[in-house]
């Protein structure tokens, strides 16, 4: 993983390289930059594709609290790091938060949107409770006790040693601080209407912590053209454990895209 220094923070990331048109792919919530490897190695034969650790996970570290429009600055300083003017920013869940947001920071930074499994808008009230319990089971005990819970919103049924070893690692105050970006996320819904990038949407019909009617309503609210692809069968982190279909529905985007 390379290091870059923006706004204040040693930033990881991973860039494959080559002439092809950039791609850059946001994770989501306790996940980090390789939770995006199967579309790294199904892209990058034909496209620069960057990974990145978002604050609080990963590689970066953040000292201070934080909110998804300070990830969006940060995709944009590590854009401007490697000297990519415009890219196609792809974002999972959290990933899908700051890509939105980023776009409506800086449109002219962006070629187009693939959204998945992401929404623009606050926290299900009726989800709130039971996720600040996990919080604070999270905070007193670390993840063991709640990591099949929490893999069970995520990734859906399984085994997932790898990612359970990431959360045993992660320090409880970076971890508190992403809880608290993502619980008290603004509502951009009412701002949808100024994105104009072409957008793909991706969702998986059995995504617990969003439902697909949140990814009708980006379809439906965002004024440039807009594609859903639902993913059948496929949890929360649909371009992980449903990388193929996933990964279709992307090149045939990225296909059209350069026909445009």
């Amino acid at each position: 993983m390379a290091k870059a220094l923006i706004n204040g923070l040693d930033l990881s990331f991973r860039d494959t390289g080559g002439h092809g048109s950039p791609v850059i792919f946001s994770h989501g919530f306790l996940m980090d930059h390789s939770m995006f490897e199967p579309q790294v190695v199904a892209l990058s034969k034909y496209h620069r594709v960057i990974t990145w650790d978002e604050r609080g996970f990963g590689g970066t570290l953040t000292p201070v609290p934080f909110n998804y429009w300070d990830s969006a600055k940060d995709l944009l300083g590590l854009m401007d790091h490697l000297g990519i003017e415009r890219a196609v920013i792809g974002g999972m869940s959290q990933g899908g938060f700051l890509s939105l947001r980023l776009a409506l920071l800086a449109p002219e930074r962006v070629e187009a949107l693939i959204l998945i499994d992401t929404q623009a808008g606050t926290e299900d009230h009726d989800k709130v409770e039971g996720y600040g319990q996990l919080r604070e089971a999270w905070m007193a005990y670390g993840p063991t006790p709640v990591q099949e819970i929490i893999a069970g919103i995520i990734l859906g049924p399984g085994e997932w040693p790898e990612w359970f070893a990431k959360w045993e690692k992660l320090d409880k105050s970076q971890f508190s601080l992403a809880f608290d970006c993502l619980m008290d996320r603004d509502d951009i819904t009412g701002r949808l209407n100024e994105i104009t990038a072409p957008s793909l949407i991706i969702h998986g019909t059995a995504d617990t912590a969003i439902p697909v009617s949140k990814a009708e309503e980006l379809r439906d609210k965002i004024s440039g053209p807009t594609t859903l692809v639902t993913i059948d069968g496929a949890p929360h982190a649909a371009n992980l454990t449903h990388s193929e279909p996933v990964n279709a529905a992307i090149k045939t985007f990225l296909t059209q895209l350069s026909a445009r």
